[in-house]
């Protein structure tokens, strides 16, 4: 019988995750959920004529492939040994996590902007934005970075943490494929806008909690900074935070604004369209180069404040 996530689990693979980051050259599970999804398309979409009802199946279908091969690769070295099993449990949900490599992605924004070298910063920030970046200045870039920190703290961190603690590891690496689905077919483009619209509302349901939680995480961070930001992080995320198009990104995005007393958001284009989005915390300034530094900061204090907190729900219910 597969075994239930323990609290040590958690806190491994989140110290790998800070050890290790995103190794280069190893196998990677992500990309093998990559490959999946550009395999399983051309067939979804000539065996069922309808784009949206082939996007929903073919969508489900990949994540319950997910769970249940994840489930099985478990469930055989847990029969192997004990140990065996706990330890792939810890490899395959430190796969879940990327708040460290958020953290490199961002912090190489802020060096490249130290360098006063904007085209680099530019091709830098492009590598973890879905915005076009070719005519950003440097504010621009701040800010996109900054966003894109936020964000990712949810769906690169939180909800993996959030679904193993609900499923277990196949349950995170379940999510892992939503979110890589909503990330490949989830735009609003002519390819994509039926066939990818089950797999972006999945996306959208999947991270409805988790980015609601999000909110509450930043202001214990940020309350360890200061009590007014922890304050004004919880202030600025129910105020604002559902003026974002999105119906999660806003709220992360809204207590790093309050958090970190810089306004956000703002209209951008998105391959080649102009995307009108409102901005955040427009009662603050722009953010500088510093606030780069200080997101990533406010990210990995949350990262770790959610992980500590999860392991001591479990050793709670033990």
């Amino acid at each position: 019988m597969l075994e239930p996530i323990a609290w040590y689990i958690l806190f491994a693979a989140f110290v790998l995750d800070f050890v290790m980051a995103d190794p280069k050259g190893l196998p990677h599970p992500v990309i093998w959920m990559g490959n999946a999804i550009v395999f399983f398309e051309d067939l979804f979409r000539k065996g069922i004529k309808s784009p949206f009802f082939s996007g929903l199946i073919f969508a489900l279908f990949l994540i319950g492939t997910t769970f249940v091969i994840s489930w099985g690769m478990i469930r055989l070295c847990f029969s192997i040994h004990w140990v065996v099993g706990q330890m792939v449990n810890v490899f395959l949900l430190f796969y879940c996590f990327s708040s460290k490599s958020l953290e490199k992605a961002g912090m190489a924004v802020f060096d490249a902007l130290g360098e006063k070298n904007i085209q680099k910063a530019r091709q830098q920030v492009g590598m973890i934005v879905g915005r076009q970046t070719a005519h950003l200045d440097e504010s621009a870039i701040t800010r996109a970075g900054i966003e894109t920190i936020a964000e990712n703290f949810v769906d690169g961190f939180l909800s993996p943490l959030f679904f193993a603690l609900i499923g277990g590891v196949p349950a995170a690496l379940a999510y892992k494929m939503i979110n890589t689905l909503d990330s490949m077919v989830g735009y609003q483009n002519e390819k994509y806008i039926l066939f990818g619209r089950a797999a972006a509302k999945i996306d959208d349901a999947a991270n409805y909690i988790p980015a609601r939680i999000s909110v509450l995480l930043i202001a214990m961070a940020s309350s360890c900074f200061s009590i007014k930001r922890g304050k004004d992080a919880l202030k600025t995320a129910y105020t604002e935070g559902r003026a974002h198009k999105s119906p999660n990104a806003g709220f992360p995005e809204a207590a790093f604004s309050g958090a970190l007393e810089i306004k956000l958001g703002g209209p951008n284009y998105y391959h080649g369209t102009l995307v009108e989005k409102p901005y955040i915390g427009k009662r603050y300034q722009d953010p500088k180069r510093t606030d780069i530094k200080r997101a990533c900061d406010l990210m990995m204090l949350s990262s770790f404040l959610a992980t500590i907190i999860s392991c001591l729900w479990l050793l709670i219910l033990l």
